[in-house]
């Protein structure tokens, strides 16, 4: 008896990236930056990363051309810079196209306080030879002062600044008198944890108080305040603010993202709001936290 045929097991198709990475950018940054593995491929946590880097670029995109429209060179700072995926995916996709091109273009300075990430940051640009970006091993506030920055910067992102981190990226923003703002906020816990300790106090003042009376509803609550006295700090320095998603909430839920656009819009009215909701939800010793001159 003849023994019976076997049909081969089908391999798993390989997945293209082709359709997922952008025209022009360069594989070998990306697989620097780990996104790509050795092979080239991407898994889950690279995809999702990548496009929310792509997505912001995007909104980033025509805020580097208007600014190039009204000057030749355009200064960015990338506050909490981390590994700097976003600085140098901007850099490979629009800065370094300009400089080969002959056109102006500018420079990217990545703001990060952990020394072994700006080392290895400066060596990956110098292998690439990115010479528009820089990375300086300062906190935010350093950074207002320190002389290896321009006076004046045209842009300022932060993503995923943790807690006060983008607070202090926006004070950084409003002293350099930043035209741009790219914020994606992370892990607000300071004003819950306000919240949190006046709550007997606003409990006894304001029915209001039940909004956050659960400490599930506090944590929440207190990110959403978070994020609304920001945008009213920026109104009330004359900046036109929108607040969108970065990405679907399937990706990350620490999606929100605001652009602030320096207008000079008036600020009185903004600056009343702000001082009405924290003095509704009690959180009046926070002034100084968002602060308006």
């Amino acid at each position: 008896m003849k023994p019976l045929k076997t049909t081969p097991t089908a391999k798993p198709p390989v997945s293209d990236n082709k359709h997922e990475i952008r025209p022009g950018q360069s594989l070998q940054l990306l697989q620097e930056l780990h996104i790509l593995t050795r092979d080239g491929k991407l898994n889950q946590d690279s995809r999702r990363k990548l496009k929310q880097v792509y997505h912001l670029y995007q909104f980033i995109e025509p805020l580097l051309l208007d600014v190039l429209e009204a000057k030749q060179h355009v200064n960015l700072v990338d506050h909490g810079a981390g590994k700097s995926y976003l600085g140098f995916i901007l850099y490979d996709l629009f800065f370094k196209p300009r400089l080969l091109a002959g056109l102006p273009a500018g420079q990217i300075f990545g703001i990060e306080t952990r020394a072994e990430l700006v080392a290895s940051s400066q060596a990956l640009a110098a292998r690439l030879d990115f010479p528009g970006m820089a990375f300086l091993p300062l906190s935010v506030a350093e950074s207002i002062s320190s002389s290896a920055l321009p006076a004046q910067i045209d842009i300022v992102t932060a993503l995923h600044a943790c807690n006060t981190a983008t607070d202090d990226a926006i004070r950084f923003a409003l002293q350099k008198q930043a035209k741009y703002m790219v914020l994606v906020p992370c892990c607000q816990a300071e004003v819950a944890s306000v919240l949190r300790k006046n709550k007997g106090q606003s409990l006894a003042k304001t029915a209001l108080c039940e909004i956050w009376r659960h400490p599930l509803h506090t944590r929440e609550f207190g990110s959403q305040l978070t994020n609304v006295l920001r945008c009213l700090q920026l109104e009330a320095h004359g900046y036109q603010v929108t607040v969108t998603e970065l990405v679907g909430w399937e990706h990350s839920m620490k999606n929100e993202l605001i652009i602030a656009s320096y207008k000079n819009l008036p600020r009185q009215k903004a600056r009343e709001r702000l001082q009405a909701v924290m003095q509704e939800v009690g959180i009046e010793e926070m002034a100084e936290r968002f602060f308006v001159e």
